[in-house]
């Protein structure tokens, strides 16, 4: 997976660099809008605004004029309009500095996942006796098929991507509600009983107390 980090900001763009690469992404470092518009090939653009040589929302705009790869503005700019106005040029994503590696990871998984195709990824995951169709979006136990709402669905094959693995509560809400989720947290915590109790068995979602849930492998 092949990022480009467009920041100018050394104290910045270096620890960003190096923290993607520890997380195994494959990294390109631009650090002028000129840079940025160079048409280098990659998988995700990370694109700071307060560039040298120009605004990054009209590089944003010129990308995506281009290209479909997806887009997550990292800035200082927080301001709602500024917000609106990236997304509107084409930004996936909008994450304000200062902002942690692991919510910044978070959403780059949460917007290559909207972005990948149906098509593109095995659409069963077998967990155990639990089978989950991303493709007809049924769930079964044990042969049983069992109703899950929307967002229970996409709750559980998100947990069952990689099954013993922790995932974080801003983490889930991001990919499974919305990047820029506002409600309450309490929503998961529901959403979960719900699962536990449709899938019959309270142990199938784990606890992990002050980080998020796994799925029982």
């Amino acid at each position: 997976m092949r990022v480009l980090v467009v920041e100018d900001d050394d104290s910045i763009g270096e620890p960003l660099e190096a923290g993607l690469r520890r997380d195994g992404y494959d990294v390109v470092r631009a650090r002028t809008a000129a840079e940025a518009r160079a048409g280098i090939d990659v998988d995700l653009v990370l694109l700071d605004l307060g560039l040298p040589d120009g605004d990054g929302l009209d590089v944003c705009r010129e990308i995506r004029a281009n290209s479909s790869v997806p887009i997550i503005i990292v800035t200082a700019r927080g301001e709602e309009v500024d917000r609106v106005v990236g997304l509107e040029l084409g930004a996936d994503d909008y994450l304000v500095k200062p902002f942690g590696l692991r919510e910044l990871t978070a959403r780059i998984r949460a917007v290559l996942r909207r972005s990948t195709p149906p098509s593109a990824a095995e659409p069963v995951t077998r967990v155990g006796s639990l089978e989950i169709d991303r493709r007809t979006r049924s769930v079964t136990v044990d042969g049983e098929e069992v109703t899950l709402t929307r967002k229970e669905h996409e709750l559980l094959a998100l947990l069952a991507e990689d099954p013993g693995a922790v995932r974080t509560r801003e983490e889930i809400l991001s990919a499974v509600w919305d990047a820029n989720w506002y409600g309450p947290t309490k929503t998961l915590d529901v959403h979960v009983a719900s699962l536990r109790k449709k899938l019959g068995d309270p142990l199938i979602v784990e606890t992990v107390r002050g980080v998020g849930f796994r799925l029982r492998p």
